[in-house]
């Protein structure tokens, strides 16, 4: 596979996202099955996996520990602190304490004395930037971290933070239908030199197909809240992906291979981390960094799915508050 760089070390074009093997998407599968999933990730080329302190309120770090502890050395680990479980609950806490509490349960559910990239899941809004930053930049000098990470931040976020500690990789929301990296925080991070990693970068399923509306998903689906996936917005998003299966057809690819191929051509800077439960559709993904297609098709992808074209918004209004990306409409006012 093509190498991609995140501060120093270099990995696979496409890493993988290990969150819906115990959060967010249903049911997660069985243990042994996700086991599965990861040592054949490895086996075809993954060497970047991104966990997180939120999924599963710790399993998902625990099942990723476990499963790639002897393959440790040859993988770049990325986990993330602030949004975190607390007795059941879900807890958005960026105080520097908290923190240094996170990061040693991460070692220990991930079975190791070091995380290579440890990312501030989310800013929360109540503690500077820069406080949080100090103690990240603690785990650093004490080398329970490699480098630090944002994520879901705007530029002058990222700034901010900078000038703490650097900051080695952004990790937002990017695709097709998904825009708001364009505005500013896809071109800091190429200015600052720090890699952009791109979560649900199949427009969380949909642009892959297969993905039906709000009311034939999991009771626990998180996509079950999101507008794109409700109606009348579904409706008018499947027509659009009927073009784009007509597009990729005529590419010789698969939708999902199209869309993971469009965003590898943003920027040398860019790694997506497509995330499944699926073994065959993990190796669907991991050959859209091989596949070669024309700057015309590509082109016409991008003009077919953007933020124009697509209804709906990426998130309610309650989870929309605590996302720190610039948004679109805040430039139109």
């Amino acid at each position: 596979m093509e190498q991609r760089k995140i501060g120093e070390r270099q990995v696979g074009a496409i890493g993988l996202g290990c969150m819906n093997l115990s959060h967010a998407y249903g049911h997660p599968p069985a243990k042994e099955d996700a086991v599965r999933l990861l040592h054949r990730a490895y086996d075809i080329g993954v060497r970047h996996f991104d966990t997180a302190a939120l999924y599963g309120f710790g399993s998902n770090e625990k099942l990723v520990g476990e499963a790639l502890k002897d393959r440790r050395n040859d993988i770049h680990l990325a986990s993330k602190c602030v949004l975190t479980g607390v007795d059941g609950k879900r807890v958005l806490d960026g105080r520097p304490e908290s923190l240094l509490k996170t990061i040693d349960q991460a070692l220990q559910n991930l079975q190791t004395d070091h995380i290579d990239l440890y990312y501030l899941h989310r800013r929360d809004k109540s503690v500077p930037i820069e406080e949080s930053m100090g103690a990240m930049a603690q785990m650093v000098e004490q080398g329970k971290i490699g480098t630090i990470g944002l994520s879901e931040v705007s530029a002058e976020t990222f700034f901010r933070a900078t000038s703490v500690h650097p900051v080695t990789a952004v990790q937002t929301e990017y695709s097709l239908w998904s825009r708001n990296a364009e505005i500013a925080v896809l071109d800091a991070c190429r200015e600052r030199g720090a890699a952009f990693v791109a979560f649900s970068p199949l427009g969380r399923g949909f642009l892959a197909g297969g993905v039906g509306g709000a009311e034939t998903m999991a009771e626990k689906d998180i996509r079950r809240g999101m507008p794109r996936f409700q109606e009348p917005h579904y409706s008018a998003n499947q027509r659009l992906f009927q073009a784009f299966s007509e597009l990729a057809s005529e590419a010789g690819c698969t939708p999902g291979q199209l869309a993971l191929s469009w965003l590898l051509q943003q920027g040398e800077h860019i790694i997506p981390i497509p995330g499944t439960r699926s073994i065959a559709h993990l190796e669907e993904n991991l050959r859209a960094a091989e596949i070669e297609i024309s700057t015309a098709i590509i082109s016409r992808a991008g003009e077919l799915i953007n933020r124009d074209s697509v209804s709906g918004e990426r998130y309610p209004p309650g989870t929309q508050l605590e996302i720190d990306t610039e948004e679109f409409q805040d430039l139109a006012r």
